[in-house]
């Protein structure tokens, strides 16, 4: 059984720092892709970083390119994601998902993107 857990969602000002770390478990490193979607009220969901699991290809929005970094700690099963210089157009429920490689190329230029596995979610609020 596949599971992954979010965690290190919070309040911060603009211009603030929060790094999002997802614990997975049950789940084959081995191809397909990991990464995070997010949704704010009344928006849909968007992929936002995209990390290949078998070479390490990342990939971003454009509209966190440069503050966000995704990354992936293969020995500690455990994906992250570093937000920097946040701002408040990034509040939104964060999404750790995993895809088994079909949805993979998808996830930013579809609204919304696909994934097989998903967390449950974890709350980052920017204020201004």
């Amino acid at each position: 059984q596949v599971q992954l857990v979010e965690s290190g969602g919070g309040s911060v000002q603009a211009g603030g720092s929060l790094r999002l770390s997802c614990t997975v478990s049950g789940y084959t490193y081995s191809s397909g892709c990991m990464g995070w979607f997010r949704q704010a009220p009344g928006q849909e969901r968007e992929g936002v970083a995209r990390i290949y699991t078998s070479g390490g290809d990342t990939s971003y929005a454009d509209s966190v390119k440069g503050r966000f970094t995704i990354s992936q700690d293969n020995a500690k099963n455990t994906l992250y994601l570093q937000m920097n210089s946040l701002k408040p157009e990034d509040t939104a429920m964060y999404y750790c998902v995993a895809d088994q490689g079909a949805e993979c190329r998808w996830w930013f230029l579809l609204r919304p993107p696909s994934a097989d596995y998903w967390g449950q979610g974890t709350q980052v609020t920017v204020s201004s």
